[in-house]
């Protein structure tokens, strides 16, 4: 058991991903997802960085509004835009395309940033679907931070 009541947000985030990687498996890379707001600025951290803003804004439907993108009603509300599913399929092409590229140069780490206007609802939904995707392909170790979870 460690305390962690002294640490700031970034450091116990680098000290749970540092023990990611040391859990990993020769074979897998350590994913860090994040969901982020464009409106609070790019996490520096990124090695890749999708815009998810075109699509349709869960805050502008009142009901979901005050719902953040881990719920159901925000997720389906998503995802159940075509242009998300066609997103999600370009974006699990994409890894699939590059993930054994940045493990045969050596990559055993891959931070993978999506963000929308707020960080709320569509990242959350996204970077959700994606550690689900990745956990099923069997890529490596994933975890995933909501970066502006707490802000709303």
């Amino acid at each position: 058991m460690v305390d962690t009541s002294d640490l700031s947000l970034r450091q116990l985030k680098e000290r749970i991903f540092a023990h990611l990687a040391d859990s990993a498996s020769d074979a897998g890379i350590v994913f860090q997802l994040i969901s982020f707001g464009f409106k609070y600025g790019v996490p520096l951290e990124a090695d890749l960085v999708f815009d998810v803003r075109f699509m349709e804004n869960p805050y502008y439907v009142d009901e979901l509004r005050h719902l953040s993108g881990l719920t159901p009603a925000v997720r389906d509300y998503v995802m159940g835009q075509p242009i998300a599913q066609q997103f999600f399929d370009f974006l699990a092409r994409f890894l699939d395309l590059t993930v054994p590229g940045f493990k045969s140069e050596g990559k055993t780490r891959l931070t993978v940033a999506i963000g929308c206007t707020g960080g709320y609802h569509r990242s959350i939904v996204i970077a959700e679907q994606l550690r689900g995707w990745l956990e099923r392909r069997g890529y490596g170790t994933v975890a995933v931070f909501h970066r502006e979870l707490e802000r709303e």
